[in-house]
């Protein structure tokens, strides 16, 4: 068994589309990024690749790279899952917890769990996301951003 930690942060901005987990959630700004910076999938693919010692998301789809620009990162998720199964391992389980002030969540975080469970090859209660808020302490307080922390358990094969 290898486990691995991923966080990943973007900034709120107009005239974006708000991505979390494959689910465009309707609010009024949306994150900034090269992709289409779903923050979850991107602490979630951080998460596995760093389990196996195999880098980051920049390594294996630098913003440098236009073929990534506005790309769905659930198609992401889908490469790193073909990198993982190719090392000879799969997802046991992966817990995550998104940090945003504004929007509520918790009706989205059903559908979140279910495309990156279909994604991944895995039951959905395998993969745990939950939400909070800080309280507006910090960025995500004063709304200016959404993180994510993603742990991941992979197995061998």
């Amino acid at each position: 068994m290898r486990i691995g930690f991923g966080y990943d942060v973007h900034q709120l901005a107009p005239q974006r589309k708000l991505i979390l987990g494959g689910v465009e959630i309707p609010h009024s700004l949306g994150l900034l990024g090269h992709s289409d910076a779903d923050v979850l999938v991107h602490s979630i693919m951080d998460a596995m690749l760093g389990a196996l010692a195999l880098g980051d998301i920049g390594k294996h789809f630098p913003d440098t790279d236009s073929q990534y620009k506005n790309i769905d990162s659930m198609l992401l998720l889908k490469k790193v899952a073909e990198i993982i199964a190719s090392e000879g391992y799969r997802v046991g389980n992966i817990d995550c917890t998104l940090c945003a002030q504004k929007p509520k969540l918790l009706p989205y975080i059903e559908t979140m769990r279910q495309n990156i469970a279909g994604v991944l090859q895995t039951d959905v209660k395998n993969i745990s996301v939950k939400a909070t808020t800080t309280e507006k302490l910090g960025f995500v307080g004063k709304e200016e951003g959404i993180s994510s922390y993603a742990v991941c358990l992979l197995q061998q094969q």
